[in-house]
């Protein structure tokens, strides 16, 4: 990856002596939709620093998923910069994203995403498989994660046997299975009851303060987005707030 101008945006004060992760420099995403156009990223400037935990809020239609896919790299941006652990990836190429997507980055989803053939074990070991991570050095993460979220006895199930707040787990589990930096989770409480999701989020917490990952949240539920010790909050695709504790 080459290596590039550092973002013209200054967030010392809200790095507070962190190391950037991602740095957005006036970063806009477009999609034309019939005769319109739809500016869903507008000129954004964000700085986010390694193990931060952070929460993304706004209205429906606000940018938020088009800016977690952003961050992702399952999208490119229009125009801007974005660089990522201090290198320039909007031009970079689609191996070398998938790399760092495969290496760097986990993902949590609202409704799990979990392979209804496999067992659980099968579902968490499966990122493995793909990074071409040796077989017994694949079986000892996976039981490790396993009995980090409390599944060791649901190794063997598959997603139909299982509840979804295990079913949520086991997405977490299969997320961090590779050692990321870099979590994000996408609504991880949106298809769960009030109980089961406190009980996730107070998982993904406790995994960000102990492993020091950077931890981005996206969320409708004000009480959840307020839990992180920053709030960003998106309005038509802007920054409308960026509030830290």
């Amino acid at each position: 990856m080459t290596e590039s101008p550092a973002p013209r945006a200054s967030h010392a004060s809200v790095l507070d002596g962190r190391t950037p992760l991602i740095e957005f420099a006036d970063v806009t995403r477009i999609f034309t939709v019939g005769d319109s156009t739809v500016r869903a990223v507008d000129g954004l400037d964000l700085v986010i620093g390694q193990g931060e935990y952070i929460s993304i809020m706004g209205p429906s239609g606000s940018g938020k998923s088009s800016l977690l896919n952003l961050i992702a790299l399952l999208d490119r941006p229009s125009s801007g910069s974005y660089r990522f652990e201090g290198h320039e990836v909007t031009q970079a190429g689609d191996d070398t994203l998938a790399a760092i997507r495969r290496e760097a980055i986990g993902f949590i989803f609202q409704f799990f995403h979990l392979i209804p053939r496999l067992s659980a074990a099968g579902n968490v070991e499966l990122p493995l498989v793909l990074a071409g991570i040796a077989p017994a050095l694949r079986r000892a993460r996976v039981t490790r994660m396993l009995e980090a979220m409390d599944l060791s006895a649901r190794a063997t199930h598959r997603p139909a046997e299982l509840s979804g707040g295990q079913r949520q787990r086991v997405a977490i589990a299969r997320a961090m299975v590779t050692e990321p930096r870099l979590l994000l989770a996408d609504e991880p409480t949106g298809n769960l009851d009030s109980q089961t999701g406190i009980q996730v989020i107070d998982l993904l917490e406790n995994l960000q303060r102990t492993r020091g990952i950077t931890l981005i949240v996206v969320t409708h539920d004000p009480a959840l987005g307020r839990r992180a010790a920053r709030r960003i909050r998106l309005v038509d695709g802007r920054l409308d707030a960026d509030v830290s504790d």
